[in-house]
């Protein structure tokens, strides 16, 4: 009769999961318990863990990648602000960095950051403030010749105030472009977050000088309530 009971219970949830309520802590902030509850709740955090990626902006480049394409066996990758190395995990899977796929090529895959990134196989981190003097020259040494895809998932540090910071993000996102514009390859593919408000014109158009194609995208991983989206780049003009 308990087991009936039991299955009963679980039968009547459906396949749908339950969402985790977190308690307010004493001398914890109601920003932190919301943030935590929407972590516990968000099953792209689940399946990075699941599926051995560092973080659920792994799969922010996966999706993109899956409807654009750049990310093919052989390329050559540049990762721009690349802590904690999440989306290094996938382009080495998908440019074929360790030889895993047989029959074709292997690609390259480097990554840059202002910090140490733990090492993923696959891929060379090394630190480097990229909007220094000669790191494009630095960026092609470790290369060995011009990158394929330039990609930047890079975030300012939030002030607090919504229009400083979406302009800060442009402002990264412009630098990063800048680097691109050095290290691409002609027909090379450019990737990076942006945020609505509308400074991000500039950076289109921009883009659009430089590139055959131009897309903005809402990945199906980047959370809703973000203002956040991504310029995709594609046949540089070189």
């Amino acid at each position: 009769m308990s087991g009936k009971k039991q299955g009963k219970g679980t039968s009547g949830r459906g396949q749908r999961d339950l969402k985790v309520k977190v308690k307010s802590a004493r001398g914890r902030k109601l920003s932190s318990t919301l943030w935590l509850e929407r972590q516990l709740n968000d099953p792209y955090v689940k399946r990075a863990k699941t599926e051995g990626y560092r973080g659920r902006a792994a799969f922010k480049i996966l999706e993109l990648d899956d409807k654009f394409g750049f990310l093919v066996p052989g390329a050559r990758v540049v990762d721009l602000g690349c802590a904690p190395g999440g989306w290094l995990q996938v382009a080495v899977r998908r440019v074929n960095a360790l030889g895993d796929i047989p029959g074709k090529p292997r690609g390259t895959v480097l990554g840059v950051d202002l910090q140490e990134v733990e090492p993923v196989a696959g891929a060379e981190a090394h630190v480097l403030d990229f909007m220094a003097d000669g790191a494009d020259d630095k960026v092609k040494a470790w290369l060995g010749g011009k990158a394929d895809v330039v990609m930047s998932d890079m975030a300012a540090a939030s002030s607090g105030h919504k229009q400083t910071d979406h302009l800060r993000i442009i402002a990264l996102g412009e630098a990063a472009a800048y680097l691109a514009f050095d290290v691409l390859e002609e027909g090379g593919t450019f990737v990076a977050k942006v945020l609505a408000g509308g400074a991000e014109g500039d950076l289109q158009k921009l883009l659009k000088q430089k590139f055959t194609k131009v897309m903005n995208i809402k990945p199906p991983a980047s959370r809703s309530d973000s203002s956040e989206k991504f310029v995709v780049a594609t046949g540089f003009r070189g």
